[in-house]
């Protein structure tokens, strides 16, 4: 998710107890007399009626009437705009810029691109399992939209759960992915901290059973990080998380990232966590 220089990016693009009291003669109170023999062998000769199992109707989709947005990070017309993506926002606990590019790959294969096919494929999953579904931007060549109004369109959808989507842009040797939750700030964002790390740790375990990626080696615990300087977390009302996915600059994530197949992977493991969070 670290940014790369404007410049360099335009050259490259989820007992009940029975009580009974005691009677004062014959069976105890709640209790049925012993059956007589030839009751016994009437009961013994009828048929026990069965049950059927109680099942959902065959149209049924694990994820219907849940609200879901999808952030994918950055955007790809972004370096075009330094002025727009430079501009400073409050977000509550210290003053960034709006946006930024994003990282790329050592063969130019920027985040935002990664971030926007891997939501687009989430999409589909999400919706296949009965979810509502929001996109914060609907293709990769534009500007923005700011951090603050990735968090609004959450809020704004009154979303079950959002999930901002990235790749990291660390130093070469790093690898590893990790999910960032909200702390405290005294902001809007509190009332959905725990939500949030419930939310966080059931990506965190579907996207790691999904993908194969190890815990990041860089950064956070057990792949768990929680900040307070992010404003689509400090400004969300909704249950949010983002995820950096690995880190692009290594060259062997890189190189799972730029094959489609591992980025239908990576969507089909964040729809499991998801539906495991919603399902909860």
């Amino acid at each position: 998710m670290r940014a790369l220089p404007a410049s360099v990016l335009a050259v490259c693009g989820l007992i009940a107890s029975a009580c009974g009291g005691t009677g004062t003669g014959g069976a105890a109170a709640g209790q049925a007399a012993p059956a007589t023999s030839a009751e016994q062998t009437a009961a013994e000769q009828t048929p026990l009626k069965q049950t059927p199992a109680k099942q959902s109707p065959p149209d049924a989709k694990p994820l219907e009437g849940k609200v879901v947005v999808i952030d994918p990070g950055h955007n790809g017309g972004n370096y075009r705009d330094p002025a727009a993506v430079n501009r400073k926002v409050n977000v509550l606990t210290k003053w960034k810029p709006c946006d930024t590019t994003g990282t790329q790959t050592n063969s130019g294969y920027t985040e935002a691109a990664f971030s926007f096919d891997v939501s687009k494929r989430l999409v589909k999953i999400l919706e296949s399992r009965g979810a509502t579904v929001k996109l914060t931007r609907t293709s990769n060549n534009g500007v923005g939209p700011c951090i603050t109004e990735r968090a609004a369109i959450g809020n704004k959808a009154r979303a079950d759960a959002a999930i901002s989507i990235h790749g990291d842009g660390a130093a070469p040797a790093n690898h590893g992915f990790h999910v960032i939750m909200p702390k405290k700030i005294n902001g809007p964002v509190d009332k959905v901290v725990s939500a949030s790390s419930r939310l966080g740790i059931d990506v965190r375990n579907a996207f790691a059973k999904g993908t194969g990626l190890p815990y990041s080696t860089y950064i956070g615990r057990n792949a768990l990080d929680y900040r307070n300087d992010l404003g689509g977390l400090n400004l969300s009302t909704v249950p949010k998380v983002f995820i950096e996915c690995g880190n692009m600059r290594n060259a062997a994530e890189a190189a799972k990232f730029q094959d489609p197949g591992f980025r239908q992977k990576i969507a089909l493991a964040l729809a499991n966590g998801l539906q495991h969070y919603l399902g909860t």
